[in-house]
C-alpha cells in the first residue's frame, strides 16, 4: 500500500523572472474566472440575455472575489494580526502575502451579486436569485481551481492518514503521508459542477427558480463541513475549538442553501429567464391562430 503515497514537492513557481514570480495558484485562479465567462455567455445566449452584462459582471466577480476572501481570512482567522498593529493593518492590502478565505469571498459574492442584479436586472428581465442560480454553476469549476493551486503551494492539507492516497508534503517537512483536502475539496466541486450543469443543460425548463443555488450551497459547504474533520488547524485558536473556524462558518451556508430549496418549491418562479414581450407575443399568435369558421 506504502507504493502508492504520493512524495508531493512540486515547485509553486512556474517560472521565475528577476523579481517576477508566475505561480500555479494565480495561473488556475485566473483560469477559473476565464472558464466561468465563456459558460455564462452559454447561458445569456440560450436565454436571450445581452451578452454586454458580462463584463461588468466579471469585474464585479474579481473585485468581491479578491476583497472579500482576503478580508474574510484577516476578519475570521487572524483578526488579533490584522487589526493589532499598523504593520498588520497595512498586510490586509497585500494579498499576495497569503490568507484569503472562502467564506469572505462567498459572502462578498453575495453582496456583489445583489448589487449587480439591482443595477442591471430590472432592464434585462432577471433578478438577484436568478443571477445566483446560474453563477453557482462556473463558481463550482472555479472552486475545484482554486483548490488545485492550494495543493500546488502545498497548503491547507490534512493530518496524517494511512490510506493509500496519502501526500506526503516534503516542501514543508512532513514525512509522513496526509490527507490531501485539497483534492478531496476539488473533486467534490467538480463533481457539483457537472451535476449543475447537467440539470442546466437537460432540465432547465422544468427546474424552480433557487433550485441551483440551494444545491451548491448545501453540498459545497456540507462536504467543506465535513472535510474539515480530517483538516488541519489553520489557526492556533482552533486547537480548542469543538467544531473549526471552517466549520462554523459552513454551517450558516448549508441552512441559507436549505432557505433556497424551499424558496424555490414554494415560489414555483421557472429557473429559466422570462422575457415579458415574448411572452405576450405568443399568446397574441394563439389568439389568431382560432380557426375561421368560428
Amino acid at each position: 500500500m506504502e507504493l502508492l503515497v504520493v512524495k508531493w514537492n512540486l515547485d509553486p513557481a512556474i517560472l521565475r523572472l528577476g523579481g517576477f514570480e508566475l505561480r500555479w495558484y494565480s495561473l488556475l485562479f485566473v483560469s477559473g474566472f476565464i472558464l466561468g465567462w465563456f459558460i455564462m455567455k452559454s447561458f445569456f445566449k440560450r436565454e436571450g440575455i445581452k451578452e454586454s452584462l458580462l463584463d461588468p459582471m466579471l469585474y464585479m466577480l474579481l473585485i468581491c472575489t479578491i476583497v472579500g476572501a482576503r478580508l474574510g481570512h484577516c476578519l475570521f482567522y487572524q483578526p488579533d494580526y490584522y487589526l493589532g498593529s499598523w504593520q498588520g493593518f497595512w498586510e490586509i492590502f497585500m494579498p499576495w502575502k497569503g490568507g484569503l478565505a472562502s467564506h469572505g469571498g462567498t459572502i462578498a459574492l453575495i453582496l456583489g451579486i445583489w448589487w449587480y442584479a439591482r443595477k442591471y436586472g430590472p432592464a434585462n428581465h432577471f433578478d438577484f436569485v436568478w443571477v445566483l442560480d446560474h453563477l453557482v454553476i462556473p463558481v463550482s469549476f472555479a472552486a475545484c481551481f482554486i483548490r488545485l493551486g492550494n495543493l500546488c503551494n502545498s497548503e491547507i492539507y490534512g493530518g496524517p492518514t494511512s490510506l493509500p492516497w496519502g501526500f506526503i508534503f516534503e516542501r514543508n517537512g512532513e514525512t509522513v503521508p496526509c490527507h490531501p483536502t485539497q483534492l478531496y475539496e476539488a473533486l467534490t466541486y467538480l463533481l457539483l459542477g457537472f451535476v449543475l450543469l447537467w440539470l442546466y443543460r437537460h432540465k432547465l425548463d422544468s427546474m424552480y427558480r433557487g433550485t441551483f443555488v440551494g444545491i451548491f450551497l448545501t453540498v459545497c459547504f456540507g462536504s467543506r463541513f465535513l472535510i474539515e474533520f480530517v483538516k488541519n488547524d489553520q489557526v492556533a485558536f482552533e486547537a480548542d475549538m469543538a467544531l473549526n473556524m471552517g466549520q462554523l462558518l459552513s454551517i450558516p451556508f448549508v441552512l441559507l442553501g436549505i432557505g433556497f430549496l424551499v424558496y424555490a418549491f414554494r415560489k414555483k418562479l421557472p429557473a429559466r429567464a422570462v422575457h415579458p414581450e415574448k411572452a405576450s407575443q405568443k399568446k397574441e399568435a394563439t389568439h389568431f391562430a382560432r380557426p375561421l369558421h368560428q
